[in-house]
């Protein structure tokens, strides 16, 4: 069976996301310096503390990522329990907790005196955002890109999202509480309802129908979204910047210093991923995308989650996007250094390869 991450090479959009995202700084500070009252109006359009005009952005960013996951491959869970096991502990046992610790640090204390003291807090909230939500989309990427099992990267996807769904508001409202953030429980609820739940229904409600033409259908769809999705993540990211402008200008190394701990993050969750994986006895081709999900983020999310919470011009939303800024070069980089260390690991069991993989 051919699956999304056997089939999925990386496109233009993914390829130079992070030309993407820094054309879309330079677009959003600008009409935002153009046209401040539009974009106030449009901050306006809430609803029980979300954004209206984000909220149909986020689901046209979301929803073709969701359709992506398969629950059937629940099934598969048994077959690498260790991989799986691996990934799971990384995203929901460590990786939150290492986010909030570097934002403290970084944010908190060595890059303070630099940083907008009314900001502080909220930087690393955005940071604490970014660590709770682990990698949906993207992953099958990395996972083709470094030759991983699909049928594993399909079910640890889809493992990953029905945790999500119950862990991911407890997680940030611990974290935020430890930090002493304000936790706007109602407006959190909402957020997953609107942010988690609703996409992932909506999308595996257009995934069984579309699959009623066939996987081959259900591929050419996909494929006709994808442009969708990437225009909604940049236009969620113009009207980002658009509120960020004048703080982003004021104070232009903000974004190289929220970088630091989402960088150091994402290398430290991925070394421990994979020298798990290999203390383990675990093949490469279920070890190196069960690195790439436990280091990678479900940044919609983050971002979304964000702006519901905090609002456009927060410093918690601006972290959530310095998130998406630096994803593709930093996984491109852990691909590289995953493919050239194949071979520290044991040789693949051929028996256990499906038929698309050998």
């Amino acid at each position: 069976m051919t699956t999304e991450a056997d089939t999925a090479p990386m496109g233009i959009f993914e390829r130079y996301l992070t030309i993407w995202v820094a054309a879309s700084i330079i677009v959003g500070i600008g009409l935002g310096e153009l046209f401040p009252d539009i974009f106030q109006i449009i901050g306006g359009l809430t609803a029980y503390e979300i954004n209206l005009p984000v909220t149909v952005l986020i689901w046209l960013m979301i929803v073709p990522m969701l359709m992506k996951v398969d629950f059937h491959a629940l099934h598969e869970v048994g077959r690498q329990w260790r991989g799986i096991g691996v990934t799971l502990g990384v995203n929901w046992l460590i990786k939150p907790f290492t986010m909030a610790a570097l934002g403290w640090l970084f944010i908190g204390i060595v890059f303070r005196p630099f940083l907008p003291e009314t900001e502080i807090e909220s930087y690393i909230a955005g940071l604490i955002l970014l660590g709770a939500a682990p990698c949906t989309a993207m992953v099958f990427v990395w996972s083709h890109l470094t030759r991983g099992d699909a049928n594993f990267t399909l079910s640890q996807v889809a493992l990953n999202d029905t945790v999500m769904i119950f862990a991911f508001a407890p997680i940030v409202a611990l974290l935020l509480g430890i930090s002493a953030i304000t936790v706007p429980w109602e407006t959190l609820t909402i957020s997953v309802i609107a942010f988690i739940v609703i996409p992932l229904i909506a999308g595996q409600a257009i995934r069984n129908r579309v699959l009623q033409g066939g996987a081959d259908h259900l591929k050419r769809f996909e494929a006709k979204l994808a442009p969708v999705s990437m225009a909604a993540l940049l236009a969620t990211l113009v009207l980002l910047f658009a509120f960020q402008g004048k703080q982003i200008i004021a104070q232009p190394l903000i974004i190289a210093m929220l970088a630091v701990p989402i960088i150091l993050q994402t290398y430290f969750i991925a070394a421990i991923a994979y020298g798990a994986n290999k203390f383990l006895g675990v093949e490469h081709r279920i070890a190196a995308p069960s690195a790439m999900i436990g280091a990678s983020n479900f940044f919609e999310l983050a971002v979304a989650t964000a702006i519901g919470l905090f609002g456009f011009s927060s410093g918690a939303a601006l972290a959530t996007v310095v998130g998406v800024l630096v994803e593709v070069p930093v996984m491109l980089s852990l691909v590289a250094i995953a493919n050239r260390s194949r071979h520290w690991f044991p040789a693949p069991d051929i028996t256990r390869i499906p038929e698309t993989s050998k």
